[in-house]
C-alpha cells in the first residue's frame, strides 16, 4: 500500500472513531464538563453558603491562601504518600497474582473468580472491617501480634498518623490488588505464547524471558493499571474518611476539600480546594503517561 493510500485509510479511520465517540464525548461533556466548569467559576469567588447569589469576584486570592496553608500542604503530602506506596505495593501484588493466574491449574477458575472478592466488597465496608481489626481494644489484629509475643500492650494503630497511614495502605492494597491482577492477567494472555516457545529453544530460563518478553510486551497495561490506580489514589476519600475521620494529620486533599466545602460551606474556597484536586489528579496521570512512553500505535 502506497503511503499516499494508507494516509487516506488512516483519515478514513479516525473520522470514523470520532463518528462512534461523538455520542460518549457529548455526554461526558453535560455530565462531567459543566460541573468542572462550575466548580472552576466558583473558586474565583468568595463564595458562601449563606450568601452564594451575593459572592464576589476575588481572583486567585483563593488560590493565594490554599498554596498559604499547611493543612493543605500536609494532606497533599498524604496523599501522593499514600498513592505512591499503594500503587507500587499493588503493581508488584498484582504482577504476581496474575503470572500465578496464568498458568492452567486445577481449581484456576475458582481461584480467579476468589480473588476478585476483596474488589467486589464496597470500600465503606472493607473500611470498617480494617478499622475494627486495628482497634487497640477489641482488634484481632493486637490480639494475634500478642499471642505470637510480637508486643508486649495493645497498640493503637489508628492513633499514630505513621501507622494509621499505614494501615490505610495495606487496607487500599488488599482491596486494589485484584483490580490490577485483573489488568494485567489481560495483558500477559495478550502475549503470544511462540515468543516463549522461541526463547526456551534459544536456552533463555524462565527470567530471562520474564525481562526480555514478559516485561516489555506486558508495558501498555502496566500503564493503563498503574494510570486507573493512580487516579483513584490521588482522588481517595471514603476510605481515608470512614477509617480516620476528617482528622487534620492524615487527611488526604479529597478529605480537605470536603471539610472547607460541608463542615465550613465556604463554596469558593472549597472549590479551589476541589480544583487542585482535580489538577494533582491530571499532573500524576500526565507523569505517567510520560513516564512510560507508552505509545499506541494505530493499525495499517
Amino acid at each position: 500500500m502506497t503511503k499516499p493510500a494508507r494516509d487516506s485509510l488512516q483519515r478514513q479511520r479516525t473520522r470514523m472513531a470520532l463518528r462512534f465517540l461523538a455520542p460518549t464525548l457529548i455526554v461526558l461533556v453535560v455530565v462531567a464538563g459543566w460541573p468542572l466548569a462550575r466548580t472552576i467559576g466558583l473558586s474565583f469567588t468568595d463564595a458562601h453558603l449563606s450568601r452564594l447569589e451575593q459572592s464576589q469576584w476575588v481572583a486567585l486570592e483563593n488560590y493565594f491562601a490554599l498554596a498559604a496553608d499547611p493543612d493543605w500542604w500536609r494532606a497533599a503530602a498524604n496523599t501522593l504518600t499514600f498513592a505512591g506506596i499503594s500503587v507500587s505495593l499493588e503493581l508488584l501484588a498484582g504482577l504476581g497474582v496474575a503470572l500465578v493466574l496464568r498458568r492452567a491449574f486445577p481449581g484456576a477458575g475458582f481461584l480467579q473468580a476468589a480473588v476478585l472478592i476483596p474488589w467486589a466488597i464496597p470500600t465503606v465496608v472493607s473500611a470498617r472491617i480494617w478499622a475494627w481489626m486495628a482497634n487497640d481494644v477489641y482488634g484481632v489484629a493486637n490480639d494475634l501480634l500478642l499471642r505470637s509475643g510480637l508486643i508486649d500492650a495493645p497498640v493503637a494503630w489508628l492513633a499514630d498518623p505513621v501507622s494509621a497511614m499505614g494501615v490505610v495502605i495495606l487496607a487500599d492494597v488488599w482491596k486494589a490488588t485484584p483490580f490490577m491482577a485483573l489488568l494485567l492477567l489481560a495483558g500477559l494472555h495478550s502475549i503470544p505464547p511462540v515468543l516463549y516457545e522461541a526463547a526456551h529453544s534459544d536456552g533463555a530460563g524462565p527470567l530471562r524471558s520474564f525481562w526480555h518478553i514478559t516485561l516489555p510486551l506486558l508495558r501498555p497495561a502496566i500503564a493503563v493499571a498503574v494510570l486507573f490506580r493512580t487516579l483513584d489514589a490521588l482522588r481517595m476519600f471514603d476510605l481515608v474518611y470512614v477509617m480516620l475521620g476528617d482528622n487534620r494529620t492524615t487527611a488526604t486533599v479529597s478529605v480537605y476539600a470536603r471539610r472547607q466545602l460541608i463542615d465550613f460551606q465556604e463554596f469558593g474556597y472549597g472549590s479551589a480546594a476541589a480544583f487542585a484536586v482535580f489538577l494533582l489528579a491530571a499532573m500524576g496521570a500526565a507523569a505517567i503517561v510520560t513516564g512510560l512512553r507508552v505509545r499506541l500505535e494505530p493499525l495499517s
